[in-house]
């Protein structure tokens, strides 16, 4: 068959599988992300085998289209979240994002040296357990319709946050690899530009949408203003990836750009239709990725075991002392938010792979770990959001 056939057939596959396993999970009362996550697990060559490695690899087509799926959707997700809502939370989020970065860098390295590597090579292990996955957390809050709530907001803010400080640690162990020292000044460097880049998009950005927006509807089509913000969300998702930040960074900035103009609404429901197409590939390539033949044995179990109870651990413990001001409750749910590991663990884990920093059992153990904490975060935010809103309605007893 030509080769355009064979990936609309994969596509085809992926997509009903992603939507049958999206209703099963609404149907267990769970969010849609856990069926699509699983529905790639199944397809993927731990199961079924219907999706291979090299249809999935990193620069095939459905990896691009699954990356732009992504971007679409911290696009939608900066969409609903105004600057002045992240204001609002930036003192919490801060914290919770240094707390969120430090505390897993700490366990997973201490873990990895105890299995017998050296603290170079454990440090990039940690590297892998550090950064949140916007995507799925984004995913979940938006199902949940709970971004107005001030703890999705921490955890938003918080994730960009450790993005920026997950990229500079990632290059600081990596150059550790080499030679055992890092040069202090480029990376020193390389950080003041990522987090210049965020402060001028988001802050100024936003401050000239607030000042007028009708030059989006100058053009004489009639969705020049979806067609430009999309643009804008495009340039500034590659822009992003020259300052050293994932793609998905300037995808949510340019979210909150648009987030200032007076055609929010109409943006977001013109933004739905393409959120239904595209967003279930990200997750379903995410679920693919994972082969479970290389933790068959009790050792594999138990390395993936260790693992993910670190994974879980190190973000609540920071993020819930981060956000502790907020009460316990609250401070828990950020906590929880702050989980999944999902493609960026995936993407060192890789990274580490093409190296030979990791053999195929470490490998899967990493990228097991971030699926499975991408897979057990969103029942337990939704059963955590449903119990506070029940708190909240309930009404007092009398004495």
């Amino acid at each position: 068959m030509h080769p355009i056939t064979d990936i609309l057939l994969l596509l085809f596959v992926m997509y009903v599988a992603a939507l049958l396993g999206g209703e099963l999970a609404l149907c267990l009362r769970l969010p849609a992300v856990v069926g699509e996550i699983v529905a790639g697990c199944v397809l993927g060559p731990s199961v079924l085998g219907w999706i291979g490695s090299a249809s999935i690899a990193s620069g095939t087509p459905v990896d691009m289209l699954a990356e732009v799926g992504v971007i679409l959707l911290l696009f939608s997700v900066g969409l609903e979240t105004s600057l002045a809502d992240l204001k609002a939370v930036g003192g919490h989020a801060l914290a919770v994002g240094v707390l969120g970065v430090i505390t897993p860098f700490v366990m997973a390295s201490t873990w990895a040296h105890g299995l017998g590597l050296a603290w170079a090579h454990s440090m990039f292990v940690a590297a892998a357990f550090v950064a949140t996955s916007a995507g799925i957390t984004a995913r979940v809050l938006q199902e949940l319709g709970v971004l107005g709530r001030r703890e999705a907001r921490i955890i938003l803010g918080a994730a960009v946050i450790d993005d920026i400080l997950a990229m500079l640690l990632l290059g600081i162990v990596t150059a550790m690899q080499g030679h055992g020292e890092v040069s202090l000044w480029p990376l020193l460097g390389t950080f003041a530009g990522a987090v210049g880049f965020v402060a001028v998009i988001g802050l100024g950005g936003s401050m000239m949408m607030r000042r007028g927006s009708g030059w989006l509807d100058a053009p004489q089509n009639p969705l020049s203003p979806l067609a430009i913000t999309l643009a804008m969300c495009l340039g500034l998702a590659w822009l992003s990836t020259r300052f050293h930040l994932a793609a998905i960074i300037g995808a949510f900035l340019a979210g909150m750009v648009a987030a200032e103009t007076r055609q929010r609404g109409e943006l977001a429901r013109s933004t739905s239709p393409l959120l239904a197409f595209l967003t279930p590939f990200f997750f379903v390539v995410t679920g693919a990725r994972v082969d479970l033949g290389n933790l068959a044995d009790a050792h594999g179990l138990a390395m993936l075991a260790m693992a993910l109870a670190i994974a879980i651990v190190s973000k609540v413990v920071g993020g819930f002392l981060g956000a502790i001001s907020l009460g316990k409750t609250s401070a828990l749910i950020v906590g929880v938010g702050m989980v999944p590991r999902g493609e960026v663990g995936v993407v060192i884990a890789s990274l580490g792979l093409a190296t030979g920093l990791l053999d195929s059992t470490l490998y899967s153990v990493i990228v097991g770990m971030s699926i499975l904490s991408s897979i057990a975060t969103p029942p337990a935010l939704a059963w955590m959001f449903r119990s506070q809103r029940a708190s909240a309605e309930q009404p007092a007893t009398s004495p």
